[in-house]
């Protein structure tokens, strides 16, 4: 990073002195050059011609000659057109590596005193996680390691959905249909066994449909009819009203799934600081609507229902309270904004939630900002795509669902196939053998659903994720245990690299400092991923990474240097790869081995 703020600060005393206009610092930005070009970074002078009245290229040459003559780490330059290519001494880099060489904390800030809480997961209790659970928990774990890294105080949290409709439907079938099965008894995870009821469910109130409809009654009014739905209904009456023998099945019930849950988050590799149930927070919210009504951020309509006026926010008038008093789905979300501020006092709020909720929080953001809350401006809806396999789109009701669990457990059967496939688990026992397949398969689907930008709908392909070869999980995952390796051959013959001094070393080669350049750009995308909750910023970086320490390695055979200056010097950028691609990973949610 130095290296850019002395060039910058370069430019900035270029345009001073040639074309007498004070630039500012944060109006000049740097670029890496072009693989097909010379030069290391590219400023571009287009957007600067009204300051320099000339053309582009001569804009550009007046720079160059200036940086060449002035700035001693500039040492040629090209231009092409309006694109400045900057050309340093290779030396230089020597220094850089230096520095990052002896920073015992690579990849994290300093603590910058804010508070922020990331939520994630928020699973229903009446069915298991599925493959777009996947995208969300590694989502939200993977963000909020990275805004940690960013020096954030972070708390993980998950609002759990166990209250409504859709949890007494499973509670109505198991009542029905269940005959006293438990995990034990039936062998199956406590959430695939509410899971399994929630299908049932779904199956017999169909079947009632039908026969309602042979009877006379529309779609419409079967479905309304329909026994199992009224009895469902009825049910999360009496669970309002505390009714006893409803509480005591939705608590054995809750029990099972949050067994199952903990196992699969286990598996995941994530994990929480805090739980929000909404059956404690559903009637939260009522008196934001009070405050509300009197600050005349809300108003109220003839029927007593009321509502908030964003158009001119851009959007509608959103009910905020029925006219019975009745919370609607955000009157909670209100309520639970503003307990999450009084439990750790937070500035920034970050929600990990599927792109189907854009216009909620949308909405939810906007009233709280109208409200005054300190928090505010900190709220951030993280919206991600859905996850289809190439099988197609994933369905719930219809119990085709794509069960986490299985996902998780196919994709290290894979990772195990595809390993002992290439013989890479020589000299491994079996117990050590397992633990790196978990590694792989794991590693294989959080990178895979990681690296892609979380805006976008995605593909995931199991067999493309777990290849050796590519942008993938398992190919960082071996650049690291290649590295390992070599660096055990180093400490046996006695290489010296640990402490060393590497700033008098003859040369530096050409794929030693594209290495160092990029070895370079770690926290500045450690700060850009935290600034644009996105985690495929880091997963690019460090498959980028990966591949420029193949190409330096396949360039410069490590242990055929007679130099022993040398020698050190590339261990020592091969250890700082490694301990580079380890904390990257880490922060992605991703282990790392150390052999294969």
């Amino acid at each position: 990073m130095e290296i850019q703020e002395t060039i910058n600060r370069g430019i900035q005393l270029a345009f001073q002195n040639i074309f007498n206009h004070d630039l500012p610092l944060d109006q000049i930005s740097l670029a890496p050059t072009r693989k097909e070009f010379e030069g290391t970074y590219t400023f571009v002078v287009f957007p600067y011609l009204k300051v320099s009245k000339a053309t582009p290229e001569a804009t550009a040459n007046l720079i160059g000659e200036y940086l060449k003559e002035n700035v001693s780490e500039v040492t040629g330059f090209n231009v092409v057109k309006g694109f400045l290519n900057l050309e340093l001494n290779n030396m230089i880099w020597v220094d850089v590596f230096q520095k990052l060489y002896s920073n015992q904390n690579i990849g994290q800030f300093p603590a910058n005193g804010q508070k922020v809480m990331v939520e994630y997961s928020s699973p229903n209790t009446n069915k298991p996680l599925h493959l777009g659970h996947l995208r969300n928990n590694f989502l939200g774990f993977s963000v909020a390691n990275i805004l940690a890294a960013n020096g954030y105080e972070v708390t993980k949290a998950n609002l759990v959905n166990d209250r409504g409709i859709h949890i007494c439907k499973s509670m109505v079938a198991y009542k029905h249909f269940g005959d006293d099965e438990t995990p034990e008894s039936s062998g199956l995870k406590g959430d695939h066994l509410a899971g399994k009821y929630y299908v049932i469910f779904d199956q017999e109130y169909k079947k009632q449909i039908a026969e309602l409809k042979e009877e006379g009654q529309t779609e419409d009014e079967a479905k309304k009819n329909a026994p199992l739905i009224l009895e469902a209904q009825d049910m999360l009456r009496k669970w309002e009203a505390n009714d006893e023998e409803v509480v005591s099945l939705w608590n054995l019930m809750n029990t099972w799934v949050y067994a199952g849950f903990e196992k699969t988050y286990e598996r995941m590799g994530v994990s929480f600081d805090k739980y929000y149930y909404e059956s404690d927070t559903y009637l939260l919210g009522k008196d934001i609507v009070t405050e509300g009504l009197e600050k005349g951020v809300f108003f109220k309509k003839d029927n007593g229902s009321v509502w908030v006026d964003l158009t001119e926010e851009g959007l509608d008038e959103k009910l905020v309270l029925r006219g019975d008093g009745t919370s609607v789905y955000i009157t909670q979300d209100l309520g639970t904004a503003d307990l999450k501020y009084d439990d750790f006092g937070i500035s920034k709020s970050v929600y990990v939630v599927g792109n189907e909720q854009d216009y909620h929080f949308d909405v939810l953001f906007k009233i709280m900002r109208k409200l005054g809350r300190p928090y505010g401006e900190g709220l951030h809806h993280l919206s991600y795509g859905m996850v289809d396999l190439p099988t197609g789109k994933m369905k719930s009701r219809e119990g085709t669902v794509v069960d986490a669990d299985d996902l998780m457990q196919e994709m290290i059967d894979t990772a195990a196939q595809h390993t002992k496939e290439l013989g890479k688990i020589d000299g491994f026992n079996s117990e050590q053998a397992k633990e790196l397949y978990e590694m792989l398969g794991m590693g294989a689907l959080k990178y895979f659903l990681l690296k892609v930008d979380p805006k976008k709908r995605m593909l995931f392909n199991p067999q493309e994720s777990i290849e050796f070869q590519g942008n993938t999980g398992p190919f960082i995952q071996y650049s690291h245990a290649r590295i390992a390796s070599i660096l055990r051959k180093a400490d046996q013959i006695g290489v010296e690299y640990k402490q060393a001094d590497f700033t008098s070393i003859p040369k530096i080669e050409e794929s030693e400092s594209s290495l160092i350049y990029l070895l370079n750009d770690f926290e500045k995308k450690i700060f850009q991923a935290g600034l644009d909750y996105s985690p495929a910023i880091l997963a690019q970086y460090l498959f980028d990474l990966a591949k420029e320490y193949n190409r330096f390695y396949a360039d410069l055979p490590i242990f055929l240097e007679n130099d022993a200056s040398i020698l050190a010097f590339r261990v020592a950028l091969s250890a700082h790869t490694a301990k580079t691609l380890n904390k990257g990973m880490q922060l992605l949610g991703i282990a790392v081995p150390e052999r294969m």
